[in-house]
């Protein structure tokens, strides 16, 4: 029995070394951990369970200790983050740089099952040179049943990626089919198509970081959700979002112990300027509204006149959704059209309760947003807000300009109720474009056309642009002060709590991709 003890320490010796000394000081002198290293400081200590240590392609004499490839390049397992399951893999760039094969992508398939099978969140940890070129299409066979997977458990289980290194080609793909991508500066870098290929085909130069690098796809293709500046603040953000999500889509969202802001209500008397030209920033009115001051941003350098991400109220986990008055004065336009649908879509598949602020102009005009498609990106909000089921509450806190403003859930959309500051402004258009319209041939024949249009807009902002309008028509619940939206919120959630809707029997719908 010895014998094999020790010939059991020695085969897991060779496993726990991955590509061996070398290769591991090489990874470190990038700046970048080893794929053990990186489960043991994301998950709770000594919580780590491994699956598939011993899985081996090719193995036909079980006698020597010959592992070309220890552990095929991934790790995989289960553990624990702030004491919640959690099952993950880590791809081993020291072996093999991580390439995909067979029986990689097997292990990887086998503890997505797992993941799925018993209801609790995936991190795929993806440090990968990519296919294992020498195994062929055996390779792309195992990228197709990982992207099955990633489609089938869609909705059934978080699903989260994090980029610690190269992800190229096909590799993408995967991370792109899960719900939050995390990238670290200057180690994580994602494109179809490298430098390399870009230069020969198109005579572009450009470098992997300036290509495909964590800046690019946190502020300009919207790729990733998270930006962090070395490895340990990215696991620090995973587990801060872990701490927000359900385990699964039958679960509802851990609750914490209530909290009142931080940051006084009072304030909300004079952070949203009267004048509807004037910018505000809309986070620091949502600070002073929710537990603790505290919103967890999601794709927060990207698409920056919208705001999304997680809070609580009373302890409770909402999704947060609102215009950013301090770029684009809040439009909607394509890329923040995409980023709002997404967000809405995952809190409705995991049980999260929606909280829109609304303070928008219209969608923004332009040759380029016409032909980029704003049409078919704008109905997707339309479409997520009316496909969700979860309570939905909306305050408008200013503008609320025609389609805008029924996009931005409208009880006319779906939403359960709605409030409105007294700055509300609830019309077709603004007042000096529907006074273009509506008094065109009066100002043509005035004596002073400016004095008369000032004249009559500020007649049309008294009559129209004000939330009564709207709320005697009941599409607005009440008019509240600011002071005490936090209150109203709290309520009109609890009354919320077991909403049900029973919709038409379809396969799914047909979403405006």
């Amino acid at each position: 029995m010895d014998e094999k003890m020790d010939f059991l320490q020695q085969r897991r010796d060779i496993i726990l070394q991955g590509g061996g000394a070398k290769r591991i000081e090489s990874q470190h002198k990038k700046g970048k951990q080893t794929a053990r290293e990186r489960i043991e400081q994301f998950l709770d200590p000594g919580t780590f369970v491994e699956v598939g240590t011993f899985v081996q392609g090719g193995l036909e004499d079980a006698s020597v200790l010959d592992i070309p490839m220890p552990g095929e390049g991934v790790v995989t397992g289960h553990g624990t983050v702030n004491g919640r399951l959690v099952y993950v893999f880590a791809q081993d760039f020291t072996v093999a740089g991580g390439s995909l094969g067979e029986v990689h992508a097997a292990k990887i398939c086998r503890i997505m099952d797992l993941s799925a099978q018993n209801g609790a969140p995936l991190v795929g940890i993806n440090d990968s040179g990519g296919a294992r070129i020498q195994e062929g299409v055996a390779s792309l066979d195992g990228y197709g049943n990982i992207f099955i997977r990633n489609t089938v458990n869609s909705g059934v289980i978080p699903q989260i990626s994090v980029i610690m290194g190269p992800s190229a080609g096909g590799a993408v793909y995967s991370p792109a089919m899960t719900d939050f991508v995390f990238m670290v500066d200057n180690i994580s870098y994602m494109f179809i198509t490298g430098p390399q290929v870009i230069k020969a085909v198109t005579g572009e130069d450009v470098t992997p970081e300036k290509l495909g690098g964590a800046a690019t796809h946190n502020e300009i293709s919207g790729v990733a959700h998270f930006r962090a500046k070395d490895e340990q603040e990215c696991f620090a953000q995973i587990a801060k979002l872990l701490s927000y999500l359900p385990a699964n889509n039958l679960n509802d969202p851990p609750v914490a112990e209530p909290a009142e802001p931080t940051l006084p209500a009072d304030d909300l008397i004079h952070l949203v300027p009267v004048d509807p030209n004037k910018a505000y920033d809309v986070v620091e009115v949502i600070k002073r509204i929710v537990d603790n001051s505290e919103l967890f941003q999601v794709q927060e350098h990207f698409a920056k006149n919208a705001v999304i991400g997680f809070a609580r109220l009373n302890g409770k986990v909402v999704g947060v959704i609102a215009n950013q008055a301090k770029f684009l004065a809040g439009c909607l336009d394509i890329d923040c059209s995409d980023k709002i649908a997404r967000f809405v879509r995952f809190c409705d598949c995991f049980n999260i309760p929606l909280l829109t602020f609304v303070d928008v102009p219209g969608y923004l005009p332009g040759v380029h947003q016409e032909y980029g498609g704003i049409i078919r990106h704008g109905a997707k909000i339309l479409f997520a807000y009316s496909e969700a089921t979860v309570p939905q509450v909306s305050v408008i806190l200013r503008k609320a300009y025609g389609g805008a403003y029924i996009a931005m859930n409208s009880i006319s959309l779906g939403a359960d109720h709605a409030f409105a500051w007294p700055t509300a402004e609830i019309a077709v258009m603004g007042p000096e474009g529907a006074i273009n319209i509506v008094a065109r041939r009066e100002l043509e024949q005035a004596e002073n056309p400016e004095e008369e249009r000032k004249k009559k807009v500020d007649e049309y902002r008294r009559k129209f642009a004000n939330p009564y309008i709207a709320a005697s028509r009941g599409w607005v619940d009440d008019v509240i002060d600011p002071r005490e939206t936090r209150a109203h919120l709290i309520r009109a959630f609890d009354s919320l709590k077991n909403k049900f809707e029973d919709r038409p029997r379809k396969k799914h719908g047909n979403f405006p991709v």
